[in-house]
Order: structure tokens, then C-alpha cells, then sequence
């Protein structure tokens, strides 16, 4: 019988040096992708031996989630400090909005993306745990912010967290099928007339 792996391995161990080799990992993968990315190289960037990498890392699937949810979280703050929650939201849908596309559509979002469905049959974690670090975070905050909109009046929501789901979908509407399936590349003025979009629709449907 074929042996099915439900999920990779959580035996990540932290130490002096586990900054260091998150830092080069993170280079050598937005550089390599995942399958190009080398675990010689990896160790070199980070100025480690192999014998240091495989003791915080025995599987560079877990080194590559960890980098994932460490740049995620990244995106996650930028965002939060880009936005002003006292503004209108409108005008915070829209920062909101361009944050998405602009992770969705970068290398390292798309490669996240690519991976996660291509190894999801023999590690589903790996999708979840990406979920868990990148949209879910997006989610809780778009749900907590327009929870403070409603209770402002600027908005008239029963479900909060279909509405976030909805607009987040909204801000992908072709851009996402475009990149994933390398189509073309998203100019600019495509990205700001979706968004536009995405956020005029919204309050058409829920705006008061």
C-alpha cells in the first residue's frame, strides 16, 4: 500500500541561528522558487553549514512555510500601518484592496500559490498553514475593521466575515486567473481600475 504523508512534520527547532537561516532562505527562494532552491545554497546565503540548516530545518518544506508565514506577516503589518481606520471606508477598502493584488500578484505570492495547490494531495498543512499565516490574517482584520465601520454607520453589514470574503474576491476579479495562468502581467492601471471597482461595488451593497 502507498504510504500517504497527512502533513508535514512540525519539528522546527529555534536558536541562535535561526534568524540568519530564515534571512537566507527567504533570499535564495524569492530568487529560486521552491524547487530551484537548493539546500547548498540556501546554506551558503545564510552563511551556515548544512548540518545547522537540518537542525532547524530537517525539511525544506517546513523552511519554505516558515518563510511564507514570516513574509505574510510581513505584508500583513506594512498594511496595517499603511491604513488611517479613522479615514472613510471607502478609502480604507481601497489601501486594503491594492495590498491584496500587490501580494497576490507578487513572485513570492504566486509561487506560495503554485506550490501549495501543486503539493496538496501529500501535504495538505502546508496549504493550511499558509491560509492560517496570509488570508486568514487579511480576513480577521478586513471582519474587525468593518465591524468598527458598522458601528460608526458607515456601513449596514449582517455578515461580516462574507462581506471581507466578498470584496477580498472582488479585488482578484481577473487579475489573479491572469498571473496564475501567466497570461499576461497586470499593468498598473488594470490593478487601480479593479480595486476602484471592487470598492464601488461594495458600497453599492453595503455602503449606507
Amino acid at each position: 500500500m502507498p504510504v500517504t504523508v497527512a502533513a508535514v512534520p512540525q519539528t522546527i527547532r529555534r536558536g541562535r541561528k535561526f534568524d540568519q537561516v530564515l534571512a537566507g532562505a527567504r533570499t535564495v527562494f524569492l530568487r529560486d522558487g521552491f524547487e530551484g532552491a537548493s539546500v547548498d545554497d540556501i546554506a551558503r546565503e545564510a552563511g551556515v553549514s548544512k548540518a545547522t540548516l537540518y537542525s532547524y530545518f530537517p525539511d525544506k518544506r517546513l523552511l519554505f512555510m516558515e518563510v511564507a508565514k514570516a513574509e505574510c506577516r510581513r505584508h500583513a503589518d506594512e498594511a496595517a500601518a499603511l491604513i488611517d481606520e479613522t479615514a472613510h471606508v471607502s478609502q480604507v477598502l481601497r489601501v486594503a484592496g491594492l495590498r491584496i493584488v500587490g501580494f497576490a500578484q507578487s513572485d513570492f505570492g504566486q509561487r506560495m500559490f503554485r506550490m501549495c495547490v501543486a503539493e496538496s494531495d501529500r501535504f495538505p498543512a502546508l496549504g493550511q498553514e499558509f491560509y492560517q499565516a496570509g488570508p486568514m490574517v487579511v480576513r480577521e482584520r478586513l471582519v474587525g475593521f468593518l465591524e468598527r465601520a458598522r458601528a460608526r454607520g458607515e456601513v449596514r453589514i449582517e455578515d461580516l466575515a462574507l462581506a471581507a470574503d466578498q470584496f477580498a474576491q472582488l479585488c482578484k476579479a481577473d487579475l489573479h486567473d491572469r498571473v496564475i495562468f501567466g497570461i499576461s502581467d497586470s499593468a498598473p492601471r488594470d490593478v487601480a481600475r479593479v480595486v476602484e471597482g471592487a470598492v464601488a461595488m461594495f458600497m453599492a451593497r453595503y455602503g449606507v
